[in-house]
Formats: C-alpha cells, structure tokens, sequence
C-alpha cells in the first residue's frame, strides 16, 4: 500500500515540481481538527492511486514559505500538481469520491 511522503520546504522543489508523476500534496497542521478528518481519506488515496500519482503531506507550521509561495489560507488544502504546475486547489475536508473525480479529471 502506497503512503503519503512527507514535503518539507527544501524538498518540495524536488519532490512535487520535479516529479515525473502528477502529485496531490495535502497542506495541513497537528492542531487542525478538519485535517485528522481527512488524513485517512489522503492515505487511502495514497495507496489507490501509488502507480499513477505520488501523494505528500506538507506541515504549514513546520513549512511555512511553502504555504506562503502558494497563498494557503485555510487548512486542510490539497494541490494537485501536473508538469510541476497547480491544475486543482481544494480547500476543507472532501469526500474520497470528491477527491478521486479531481484526480481522474487530471489523469487523462
């Protein structure tokens, strides 16, 4: 089963825009309830998804120039990233079917 990768600020350049696959990245903090809510969501995705996509989590508080380079106001935030690009931005928690849809809508 494919988990999530944890991005940090300096590995993000290489992790999600230097990816070969598209990335769905999970911006989220401990002290955030809505992003418990959905953790299990993003690590299903995660192992769903492991030959097609790569899925990481990124901490706001422990990343912060990160969340800041891509205007992350409320948490949780889920970028899906394609040719190093943001194609989708989804902020609050989702249902998996929500997430699964943007992600297949970007696949093809």
């Amino acid at each position: 089963m494919g988990k999530p990768i944890e991005v940090t600020d300096e590995k993000f350049e290489g992790d999600v825009i230097g990816s070969d696959l598209p990335v769905l990245v999970d911006f989220w903090a401990e002290w955030c309830q809505p992003c418990k809510m959905l953790a299990p969501t993003v690590e299903e995705i995660a192992g769903e998804y492991k030959d097609k996509i790569k899925v990481g989590k990124l901490n706001v508080d422990d990343n912060p120039s990160t969340a800041t380079k891509y205007g992350i106001r409320g948490i949780p935030t889920l970028l899906f990233f394609k040719g190093g690009k943001v194609v989708q931005q989804v902020t609050g928690v989702k249902s998996k079917a929500e997430i699964k849809k943007i992600i297949d809508e970007n696949l093809v």
